[in-house]
Parts: structure tokens; sequence; C-alpha cells
């Protein structure tokens, strides 16, 4: 990344760390060498990386901190989004990145690998395939919000501690979301000062 982007970046997210500093600017450089090998993210928007994926994933870091040793699961992360970014601002929680794509887990897998996140693991499976169960799912503008919530709603834990599902979405989406009593809707623009984030908002449904 460029500097301006870590300048940035310190400026909403002022307590980073010196390590995290340096995996947050490898994240560029990977992206690029990995997209031209292996095309996961569009010409347009690997030259934005920062704004449309990297600061976007980290809207859902505004708006919940993961308590360390917490369980994410990112559903449909594609690259690595918003998993990576995000496992590189909380080092002691565990992610899982599964994407039903072959190839778009491997860029996810070897990107975390370069950075040494040893809280990552990527796997190509279903939602639907999954046994195991986590204490927060995420995922970014994968399908409509029902569809996502009764698509994974199975994988979240039972029991007392927080819990819940944390998702990216732009767009009017208030028909979708209408059913859920609990549910908040944050607006990016109020955290991050660009216009790609406009209409961006990041959903959170606590699950009881």
């Amino acid at each position: 990344m460029q500097n301006s982007d870590i300048q940035t970046l310190k400026l909403y997210f002022e307590n980073i760390s010196e390590k995290q500093e340096q995996q947050f600017s490898q994240l560029s450089e990977l992206y690029k060498t990995w997209n031209e090998k292996i095309n996961v993210i569009s010409r347009k928007d690997i030259e934005n990386l920062f704004i449309r994926h990297i600061l976007h994933s980290l809207a859902i870091a505004k708006v919940y901190k993961f308590n360390d040793n917490v369980e994410v699961l990112d559903v449909g992360t594609g690259g690595g989004f918003p998993g990576i970014p995000l496992a590189i601002m909380f080092p002691e929680v565990k992610f899982t990145l599964i994407d039903s794509i072959a190839k778009k887990i491997k860029v996810a897998q070897e990107v975390a690998n370069s950075l040494e996140l040893t809280n990552v693991e990527a796997k190509q499976i279903k939602s639907t395939q999954l046994k195991d169960k986590f204490d927060f799912i995420t995922g970014r503008a994968v399908t409509a919000f029902p569809k996502f919530h009764n698509s994974v709603r199975h994988l979240i834990k039972t029991g007392k501690q927080e819990k819940g599902i944390l998702y990216l979405k732009g767009g009017d989406f208030n028909e979708e979301i209408e059913k859920y009593k609990s549910i908040k809707v944050f607006e990016i623009k109020d955290f991050f000062n660009h216009e790609f984030y406009e209409t961006k908002k990041v959903i959170y449904l606590p699950v009881k």
C-alpha cells in the first residue's frame, strides 16, 4: 500500500501495532502479484484495492470489536475479504475463510501464509456442507441478507456468549431486513470519509 493509504489507516485505527502496519502495507503488492496469476479481483478494483476491499472490510472492526479467542467464519470470502484484513486487525481471533471456488481460496491462503497469519484457515467448501460452529459469521454482498442468514444460521454456536452475523452490503435493502427486529444497520460513511462508502453499510444481527 502507498504511504498515504497507511496514514489513512492509522487515522481511522490509531492503535494498530508496527507489525499490523507492516502486514497491511504488504497486502496490495501481494494481491497484485497473485491477481496476475489468478484473477480474483477486477482490474478496476485492484487499482483501488485499499478503499474498495481493505478499508471496506475493516468497517466491520468499527462496528464490533471481537474478543480474543472467538471464532469467526467468513462466508464467500473470494480472495480473502473481509476475512484477511480483519485477521490482521484481530490477531488473537481465529478466522476460517470459505468459498466454493478453489482458485479464490488458494489466493486467500497464500496471502495469509505470506503475512504469517497463523489465525487464518481457508477452505474450499460451501456453508451448507460445514459441520463446525462459530461465534460470528461475516460476509460481503454474497446475496440478499435473508438468504445469507438462512444459509449460515445453523453454523452459529449456542450458549450465552455474544454471537451474530456481520454483513457488508450496499444500496437500499430495507425490505430485506424489516422482519429482523434486533438488527442494527451502520452507515460506513459515518466511519470513513470517502465517496465510495456513500451507500455502503454494515448490518449487525445479534443472535441469541
